[in-house]
């Protein structure tokens, strides 16, 4: 592994959770018009020869053989992987220089962008980039800032619930069974353990106590923040287990050790089980969305870009998407064959409807993303404050 060493000053990992600048209108999940103060990385300007290789931190299934060796063969270009767990672990990667690409999810991408980790991306490089990729994915909060892109759709999905049907015998049409303090599935509900599903409960109070004022699940004051917890304590009574390992939520729920919770669309069928369904309900979820970022340190920004491009096509977004258990970036994929079909139904890849219910995962700050600038809005340290205190 090649080692680089970082000139930027100490004080920009500090920084990485407060944006500063001036705040206009914003769409659910669209960057509008909030601008943002960030480090000036500057942007490839024109590709020139393959380097020898490419270190690429990955989410499992992103970067197997099948098309990373194909890609060897096409440009030269050596593709080394290390596999992360957490986007935690994926932002501490990148911060060491290391690494040329990453597959960030939203709760990664803005520490990443404001820490100076990663370089905006010219588009114009990657002809793949095209009207193929849906609409849905692009110009989103987390990875467009000030105009500038600086990630690569690679795939999406929602935070479905999930529940055995033998024990939750009607369809839920809402989260309240796994949030109501008089739930009757209390003692056997199951949520995801991390910090950013804070979010999940503001996306109930926003539905359920509008007078709350929440616009954006990941915009919350310090009243809103508390509201949340608030929620989040009451909900700590009724969870039997915390999952943050997939193997163990499906062992779960396959165990009838939860019967309601959580969950993602590729676990449940993973899972097997005729008895595990899954839905929408009418609050509508929080979810996540990955997208390719390049290091603003990258010593390979050739074969990075390339391997951009590459990934982006229908046939391999398809590959990587299908193997990872998500809805595909480029929308093209799901008119290749039957498979790709039935594969962007079952994932609701071309549904924008559906996914304008999901509000992807976007690291909170304490400039307001959705607009407001009469209030300082939690950062996501204070998140992780908060949830220590709700699971402890």
């Amino acid at each position: 592994m090649k080692k680089r060493y970082r000139a930027l000053p100490a004080m920009a990992a500090a920084a990485a959770l407060v944006l500063a600048g001036c705040a206009a209108d914003a769409g659910s999940n669209g960057a509008g018009e909030l601008t943002f103060d960030v480090p000036d990385v500057p942007t490839l300007d024109e590709k020139g020869d393959y380097e020898d290789a490419v270190d690429i931190i990955a989410w499992s299934g992103f970067v197997e053989p099948e098309w990373a060796d194909a890609f060897t063969d096409e440009t030269g270009c050596v593709v080394n992987r290390r596999v992360a767990g957490t986007s935690d672990e994926m932002v501490q990667l990148m911060r060491t220089g290391d690494y040329d690409l990453v597959s960030a999810s939203g709760d990664a991408s803005l520490r990443l962008i404001v820490g100076g980790d990663v370089a905006p991306i010219n588009t114009e490089l990657i002809p793949n980039f095209s009207d193929d990729i849906v609409e849905g994915m692009k110009g989103q909060l987390y990875d467009t800032i000030n105009g500038k892109v600086y990630g690569i759709p690679i795939g999406r999905g929602a935070n479905i619930l999930q529940y055995n049907t033998e024990v939750v015998t009607e369809e839920p049409t809402s989260w309240d069974i796994v949030w109501e303090a008089d739930s009757p599935y209390a003692g056997q509900i199951t949520a995801y353990d991390a910090p950013i599903y804070i979010a999940d409960a503001a996306v109930y109070l926003m539905y359920h106590e509008p007078e709350l004022g929440i616009e954006n699940p990941y915009a919350l004051d310090e009243e809103q923040l508390a509201a949340a917890i608030e929620l989040l304590q009451q909900q700590n009574d009724l969870v039997s287990e915390y999952w943050s390992d997939p193997v163990a939520q499906i062992t779960s729920f396959a165990g009838g050790t939860t019967v309601a919770g959580t969950s993602w669309e590729i676990l449940r069928k993973l899972a097997a089980d005729d008895r595990l369904q899954g839905t929408l309900p009418v609050e509508g979820s929080t979810g996540w969305s990955d997208a390719w970022m390049i290091s603003a340190e990258s010593d390979a920004p050739n074969c990075a870009y390339e391997w951009m491009n590459y990934t982006s096509s229908a046939e391999v977004n398809g590959k990587i998407a299908m193997n990872f258990g998500m809805a595909p970036a480029n929308g093209a994929f799901c008119e290749l064959n039957d498979e790709a079909a039935a594969h962007c139904e079952e994932f609701n890849a071309l549904n924008e409807e559906y996914f304008e219910n999901v509000w992807y995962w976007t690291t909170p700050i304490e400039q307001c993303l959705d607009g407001r600038t009469d209030v300082t809005c939690t950062s996501f340290q204070e998140w992780t404050d908060a949830w220590v205190s709700v699971k402890g």
